[in-house]
């Protein structure tokens, strides 16, 4: 048997094995790893799960490094496909023969409203959106989208403005467009060269082409959004059909690029296969996300909150198991038949009753920080994780290995004394040290007063759900017990950040950020010594 494809299943925890083994194959991105485009003979760059083979040469010289791949990966999503090697030979035939012409109606068939289901899933469904960023707001937005693509029954590519081929542009039926303004009006340094080729002469028609367009600026500028702007205008000239008008967001996008996003998604779904946009289903389709086409009625208030249940899956669940009056270490492993919306920790607690009741863990609500473990090397709050979600299920099962959190001492199975952060809190003394400062008279009194955007930056920079958790995840913890740990580094810099705090308290912690315990300890500073 050879090797004919390989995919990337749900459940990547981006951690390098793949690429390190097979480099000329895999490439890790932010969320998940792709199979790179010269390995594949439809040139695709995603996770492959269309299964499409890979090139004969790749097989027949790389196919030890998939493999060691495959068994290199700690979570068991490097799905490799085998057969008898004609499968490689009919489908390079196949990507390289010449296509057949079908001669089809001009007249496409009307979708009515009881066919929603058939303009959401039959026929081409691909959607690309192009992002134009000079700091990275409208290529972080362009992502988020795309995921959210999904539930909206579309196929969604990012493409960067930078490199991108506008001759393929008329090819595509649905176009996103997120751009930001540099400058006096000026594009972003990536989007430069594509809209010089946009605004000659040469240019092609894009007749076939439904698009809209996000436009990212700050109006303390003269020429607010003037790139989506002229983006928006330079498109409908070519002849492309504008679906959604344009939306102009100031520094403070989030809420209005969202709501955007919601109405572009939704008549970009409403483009069926063959190019037609069937307007009268937008709001079904919006509907369909929402959830509100399907929620009942039946409850005397109007509304019925669905049931959500999953099938039973067969489970191999493998706990660390640490005995401090003996000293010694091992781990119990026990098969049983859970279902798939239960969480990991519902699960726990159903060994610990029915199979094993020294079993030990912290328990608690299902956002309770101090709960954390690791899960197939994933860090996680057990509560909040369901069991189908955590790990890929094969053949209706699926195989968990947990395990204490790394960076703390074990005091019994998969319970961990969190002292050394505490303690590392204690030092910091990240308290409030308030400075004299303006406040308003309201009818509550005379309160301080802070501008909205410093306060959600402030917010951000200590919203994580677990300080334990946060703590685990740096490299630099287990090996240094003089380092603070992210968790507290970060409630510093929040401090030293906040205009409320004096400039003693400030001086105070950018003495300890820069401490032998503090930023520096986080980076191996060997290689540049």
């Amino acid at each position: 048997m050879t090797i004919f494809s390989v995919f990337i299943d749900d459940g990547c925890i981006t951690c390098d094995a793949c690429e390190e083994a097979a480099p000329d194959i895999f490439e890790v991105t932010e969320d998940t790893c792709f199979i790179k485009p010269d390995a594949r003979l439809d040139g695709g760059y995603d996770r492959n799960v269309t299964k499409s083979g890979l090139k004969p040469d790749v097989v027949s010289s790389l196919s030890d490094d998939i493999f060691d791949a495959a068994d290199a990966c700690p979570v068991d999503v490097i799905i490799v496909v085998e057969g008898t090697g004609e499968e490689v030979h009919e489908a390079e035939e196949e990507a390289i023969s010449e296509p057949e012409v079908e001669i089809v109606s001009e007249e496409s068939e009307e979708i009515t409203g009881d066919d929603l289901e058939s303009l959401l899933t039959v026929g081409e469904r691909t959607m690309s959106i192009l992002f134009g960023s000079q700091s990275g707001n409208s290529e972080e937005l362009a992502a988020k989208f795309a995921k959210q693509a999904i539930d909206y029954g579309l196929d969604a590519t990012v493409h960067d403005m930078d490199g991108f081929d506008l001759s393929s542009l008329p090819e595509m039926k649905r176009v996103l467009i997120i751009c930001s303004t540099w400058g006096e009006g000026e594009m972003p340094d990536n989007a430069e060269e594509l809209w010089l080729q946009a605004s000659a002469e040469s240019a092609p028609n894009l007749s076939g082409v439904n698009f809209s367009i996000l436009a990212l600026g700050d109006t303390s500028y003269e020429f607010y959004c003037q790139s989506g702007k002229d983006w928006d205008d330079r498109l409908q000239q070519l002849g492309a059909t504008r679906l959604l008008d344009r939306v102009d967001c100031d520094v403070d996008y989030d809420s209005s690029a969202a709501a955007w996003a919601i109405d572009a998604l939704a008549v970009m779904a409403a483009v069926d296969g063959t190019g037609q946009f069937h307007e009268d289903q937008v709001d079904a389709i919006k509907d369909r996300v929402s959830g509100a086409a399907a929620a009942g009625a039946a409850g005397e208030d109007g509304f019925t909150v669905p049931e959500i249940a999953a099938e039973v899956i067969q489970a191999e669940i493998s706990i660390f198991r640490y005995d401090p009056v003996s000293a010694t270490a091992g781990k119990d492993t026990w098969v049983c038949a859970l279902p798939g919306h239960m969480s990991v920790l519902e699960s726990l607690r159903a060994l610990k009753e029915t199979h094993d009741g020294t079993l030990t863990f912290r328990d608690g609500p299902s956002d309770d920080p101090a709960t954390a473990i690791s899960v197939n090397g994933r860090l996680i709050l057990p509560g909040s994780v369901r069991l189908d979600s955590v790990a890929p299920i094969r053949d209706g099962g699926l195989r968990l290995r947990i395990e204490p959190l790394p960076s703390f001492d074990v005091v019994r199975d998969l319970v961990v004394d969190h002292w050394s952060l505490e303690r590392g809190r204690e030092f910091s003394k990240p308290w409030m040290v308030a400075a004299t400062r303006e406040g308003a008279d309201t009818a509550q009194g005379v309160l301080g007063v802070m501008d909205p955007s410093t306060a959600d930056m402030l917010h951000s920079i200590t919203d994580f759900c677990s300080a334990p958790l946060l703590h685990s995840c740096s490299d630099a913890t287990p090996h240094s017990e003089a380092y603070l740990g992210p968790a507290v580094l970060a409630r510093i810099w929040a401090r030293i950040n906040d205009p409320r705090s004096s400039e003693s308290s400030i001086s105070a912690m950018q003495d300890i950020l820069d401490s032998n315990g503090g930023i520096k300890a986080e980076t191996d500073l060997a290689s540049i010594r």
